[in-house]
């Protein structure tokens, strides 16, 4: 958010000395991601000329569970809810994403529908790179575009090996119950 200009001034001064630090901030975020981290600063401002900036208000949906899936989202400042519905109406918090994270990259990978909605639990920035974007900048760049696909394996990789951590840790819990109530029935 900009702030209004001093009685007196101009406006155009006070947006033209917040651009760089916005900037700045944008480029410390993808210098920060895995996608991103590899890449050479002419290339972090290529992805930098391709992000849309959107603000969402307090309990607005970035996305929908079953909407088509078209992008990354970096939160710049607030704090977003994923959450699952099963087939029978049941929600499931399944993650909570703060300033600096970022969510959405399968999207980025793929031309399917999401898995989960996406909801500001406080008003919340975020910067969004759209896939038809990503892939232009791939298809111009491929040594670069390699770089941001790899890096994008790489959290998949990471998120896979905890889930099946989380999945191992649930079917080991499971078994112990059962084996005590097979015990217990002796």
């Amino acid at each position: 958010m900009v702030n209004p200009a001093p009685k007196g001034s101009m406006n155009f001064w006070v947006n033209l000395f917040k651009a760089p630090t916005e900037k700045e901030d944008l480029e410390t975020v993808l210098k920060s991601m895995p996608p991103f981290e590899k890449l050479k600063s002419k290339y972090i401002d290529q992805i930098i000329e391709l992000i849309h900036n959107r603000v969402y208000g307090v309990n607005e949906h970035l996305f929908l569970q079953g909407d088509p899936g078209i992008g990354l989202f970096i939160i710049r400042e607030g704090e977003v809810l994923i959450k699952h519905t099963d087939e029978f109406g049941v929600s499931h918090n399944l993650a909570v994403f703060k300033r600096g994270d970022f969510f959405g990259e399968m999207a980025l990978l793929e031309d399917d529908t999401r898995s989960a909605s996406a909801i500001a639990t406080k008003e919340t920035s975020a910067a969004v790179i759209f896939k038809p974007d990503l892939d232009e900048f791939i298809d111009r760049n491929p040594a670069q575009g390699t770089k941001v696909l790899r890096g994008i394996s790489k959290i998949l990789a990471l998120r896979l090996r905890l889930v099946n951590q989380e999945y191992f840790d649930l079917y080991q819990k499971v078994f112990q119950q059962n084996r005590e109530k097979l015990s217990d029935g002796d």
